[in-house]
């Protein structure tokens, strides 16, 4: 075989391979509706971390794009709130988890609703929209199989004004810093 056609089918070996493993690790999402902001706005795109929960489980505070358990041809993207085991409960324009009332600089504005509290199963996840008062998120009823998430949203990059790593917010610290206080 003379070597340019075996560089050839070397460097097209190695570029399938690229591709196939970003397809397996990365997707790119659109966000559609406005339940994510003022943080995501209908039209910008994230890249989704397929990888980011190959190790590890979501994280409170974490934004994850999901298959819809209500709509199963439809994606989501939204923040993790409530983890399996978190009893979570909204109330007085405040999210609750475990009795502590979480501080949320991110979002568009308090909620205007109530919910009882609600103790989230193994294999599920509670999730909220930033923009509380319009978005179809948990507080309608319905949790997150933890088999419908894609992964975690990792970069924005269109529009070019918002390109950047995707901010997540360490909301367990808050629990665990209020857990720690009262003890």
């Amino acid at each position: 075989m003379k070597p340019f056609v075996r560089e050839l089918l070397i460097t097209i070996g190695i570029a399938v391979l690229i591709f196939i493993g970003a397809r397996q690790t990365i997707q790119t999402y659109e966000v559609f509706q406005t339940s994510m902001e003022p943080n995501f706005h209908e039209g910008q795109r994230v890249v989704v971390s397929k990888a980011a929960y190959f190790f590890s489980e979501p994280k409170r505070g974490d934004v994850i794009v999901f298959r819809s358990p209500e709509v199963p041809y439809e994606d989501f993207i939204k923040r993790v709130i409530g983890i399996p085991g978190d009893t979570v409960e909204i109330k007085n324009g405040f999210v609750y988890v475990d009795g502590v009332a979480l501080n949320e600089p991110y979002i568009a504005q308090a909620p205007v609703y109530t919910m009882v509290p609600e103790t989230i199963p193994e294999g599920e996840y509670f999730v909220l929209g930033d923009n509380r008062n319009y978005s179809n998120d948990s507080h309608r009823g319905w949790l997150v199989p933890e088999t419908n998430i894609h992964g975690k949203a990792w970069l924005s990059t269109w529009p070019p004004s918002l390109w950047g790593v995707v901010p997540h917010y360490a909301l367990g610290d808050q629990i665990a810093t209020a857990s720690t206080a009262a003890n």
